[in-house]
């Protein structure tokens, strides 16, 4: 590659000279610094750089020999030369997240656990008239989402089970269908639990059919708990490999359809598409909405199981009871300590709650599983800011799987922990019971990342040349911030540089932290355009606590979260302790 044209009006071609990549002078300047006089860096100089720059104290000598091995040109065994050495820096050897396997404590009950959580997982697109399928549930899956959503509802016949969105126009899938392949794929990402979330619509002897379709499906993989309610929640390592059901209490069929059919207008009127890819994710609302009470009336649905709606062997599947029962948020959020169960909240109810509720949220979910949903108008399947769950204890925020934008960047940004299992140990910050953490306190800065964008490549190689601009090689610009609580939630960005293909930044940004527990790492690369909306170029976030330190090579996702073939920025990242 040494020059491109592009073609402008008919006769007229402009012709750019392409570069090709090469180390930008800091880490030019770091090779003379660890070689000799001769431009080579030798093994024992370059354990001495993953010591003194990388961070990796635990390195030996031999750690060095292997990596070299594996990056040097065989003329170059003995030592890095330039050349070998960015390779390396930018290559796949040089990560940077701590090694993908599962090295967080997986022994504690599955309250302590943040969970990989999907809602309404059978849509292929929007809540009103998109497919019903298991397409969207087996990708689910295999991205390593581990609580998937049913609806559950009987069939114009009244005589078998179907998945769907009710009340709208989606076209439904058959419930044994889901569940053949949620057992087909369910433990092909990972070997821990999947909860089966049912939004139960059914009368009791639909239930009793759908118990029977559990268990002969999923035979030995169901996970039943020997007495009614779990006095506390076993843990993941336990339950490898394993199916859970939870549900909701089972509501009479016909029950308020018309009335809630009616509703449905009001909600659209209001409805905004909320986030685009472009959208940013929103922020902590810290003003009671005029809606708080209207989304109360419409979401809640959870009472306690009344043995008059519910059949006993339908009953005695159900591991994660799920329940808000009567009064207000004081009762809901009550724990008991002889047994756990799941509260589900919307997102406006979650926002609204803890306002007034945070400390008590946070200890409510230090036994019992709390499960954060969309609210009814996101009728575009957007997403919201995970935050607002997290930082209040919520193990199940549920997402939409099959949209894509910012929220849903930082919700695969979080799971990326923990070697994508789909399950990271929730900050000793939200469990201890002596201090009960507040999400509205102002806390400190506990430490300071430090990052500097070097440089980016291969989209010369995964796009079309004229996907950018037509007439000119891209202007390529990164946006760097943090998704966390609102003290740490930032983001700012690189210049432009004009007509490269290959950018070279070399601008570095501090990002003070006061809960660096919660804090996800946000990239994004877009392509400055003058006259229209600026281009995507790739993004990518990462979880604060498992970043490594040093210099490293960052892949891109697309805006759908699939990860490009070439698209890398090389990056340094840092860590300074506040006094």
């Amino acid at each position: 590659m040494s020059k491109q044209t592009y073609k402008v009006c008919f006769c007229f071609r402009r012709r750019f000279k392409l570069a090709a990549t090469e180390a930008p002078p800091p880490i030019k300047s770091l090779f003379e610094q660890y070689s000799d006089s001769n431009g080579i860096m030798t093994v024992e100089n370059f354990h001495r750089f993953l010591v003194d720059v990388q961070k990796q104290a635990g390195a030996s000598v031999e750690d060095a020999q292997a990596i070299m091995n594996s990056t040097a040109h065989i003329f170059h065994r003995k030592g890095f030369n330039l050349e070998t050495f960015f390779k390396y820096l930018f290559g796949d050897s040089n990560p940077a997240l701590e090694d993908r396997k599962v090295h967080h404590d997986m022994n504690a009950p599955i309250s302590h656990y943040f969970i990989f959580t999907g809602h309404n997982s059978y849509l292929t697109g929007n809540q009103l008239s998109s497919d019903c399928s298991d397409v969207p549930i087996v990708q689910a899956l295999e991205r390593g989402v581990r609580v998937i959503e049913l609806d559950i509802w009987p069939n114009s016949n009244k005589d078998d089970v179907i998945v769907l969105h009710g009340r709208t126009l989606t076209t439904p899938v058959e419930l044994i269908k889901c569940f053949r392949s949620i057992k087909a794929h369910a433990f092909n990402a990972s070997e821990y639990p999947v909860v089966i979330t049912l939004e139960d619509h059914l009368t009791t002897d639909l239930q009793a059919k759908v118990a029977k379709m559990v268990t002969e499906t999923f035979g030995e993989m169901l996970f039943t708990p020997d007495a009614g309610s779990l006095a506390e929640f076993p843990s993941p390592e336990s339950l490898k490999r394993r199916i859970i059901i939870s549900t909701k209490p089972p509501k009479e069929y016909l029950k308020s359809e018309e009335s809630k059919a009616g509703g449905m207008g009001s909600q659209r009127e209001k409805n905004s598409a909320a986030e685009a890819w472009g959208g940013e994710i929103p922020r902590f609302n810290s003003r009671i909405t005029a809606d708080f009470k209207e989304d109360l009336e419409e979401e809640h649905e959870e009472e306690d199981l009344q043995d008059d709606h519910c059949a006993p062997e339908y009953r005695n599947l159900i591991a994660i009871h799920a329940g808000k029962g009567k009064g207000g948020l004081d009762d809901w959020l009550k724990v008991d300590p002889d047994k756990v169960r799941r509260l589900s909240l919307s997102e406006q109810e979650l926002e609204n709650a803890a306002k007034t509720h945070g400390p008590q949220i946070v200890r409510f979910t230090q036994r019992n599983i709390l499960r954060v949903y969309p609210k009814g108008i996101r009728f575009d399947s957007s997403n919201y800011n995970p935050l607002i769950g997290w930082m209040h204890g919520a193990q199940m925020v549920a997402f939409n799987m099959q949209g894509y934008g910012r929220s849903l960047w930082v919700m695969q940004g979080m799971f990326k922990a923990n070697g994508g299992c789909g399950y990271v140990k929730k900050p000793e910050i939200l469990m201890n019971n002596e201090a009960i953490f507040d999400p509205r306190a102002s806390l400190p800065v506990k430490i300071t990342l430090k990052v500097t964008v070097y440089m980016g490549e291969g989209w010369y190689y995964d796009f079309k040349h004229t996907h950018f601009d037509a007439y000119s090689p891209p202007d390529f610009y990164t946006r760097v911030g943090i998704a966390g609580v609102p003290a740490d939630t930032i983001m700012k960005r690189t210049k432009a540089i004009e007509d490269n293909w290959i950018p070279a930044w070399n601008e570095q940004f501090e990002f003070p932290l006061s809960v660096p527990e919660l804090a996800i790492l946000r990239i994004e690369v877009h392509e400055y355009d003058m006259s229209e909306k600026d281009d995507f170029g790739g993004q990518t976030c990462l979880p604060i606590s498992e970043l490594r330190k040093g210099i490293r090579a960052v892949p891109l996702y697309s805006q759908k979260g699939d990860k490009y073939k070439s698209v890398k920025l090389l990056m340094h990242f840092d860590f300074v302790l506040s006094v």
